[in-house]
């Protein structure tokens, strides 16, 4: 969406922002190995909790999360990037991959809006509005 029309959208109604997504995967009930995946199966450490290194491990559940957001009628969502940042990832000893996760959040929320916007999108057609009359079909 250009600025331009989100603008427009600002000035015609209150636009819906997403929720918490750390309270969303949290229904998720991930396992250290859901946090680790195969990348970091052997990293040192607890990973349990590091919610933005699951835009690496786990994007399969971040997308649906911004699925479902956008199904419940948000017009915008935030990336997993809450935490993104070298002193919060210092606590997991995650903090080379800051980059990486974020990029990650924004490539992930990005294809979801995407995904959603093909699928339901409204298409529509319309016809000129002639002078002649025109011949309904049967």
């Amino acid at each position: 969406m250009t600025r331009s029309a989100f603008e427009r959208l600002l000035r015609e109604r209150i636009l819906v922002l997403d929720g918490g997504l750390g309270t969303m995967i949290q229904r998720y009930k991930l396992t250290e190995q859901d946090y680790r995946g195969e990348r970091f199966a052997d990293f040192p450490g607890q990973l349990k909790g590091n919610n933005d290194l699951l835009n690496i491990t786990r994007p399969d559940v971040l997308k649906e999360i911004h699925t479902q957001y956008m199904e419940a009628g948000a017009d915008i969502i935030t990336t997993n990037t809450f935490n993104a940042n070298v002193i919060s990832m210092a606590d997991f000893g995650t903090q080379a991959y800051v980059g990486e996760i974020n990029r990650a959040g924004a490539r992930l929320a990005r294809e979801a809006a995407a995904a959603y916007t093909a699928r339901t999108a409204v298409r529509s057609g319309s016809l000129d509005p002639s002078v002649r009359p025109i011949r309904l079909l049967p």
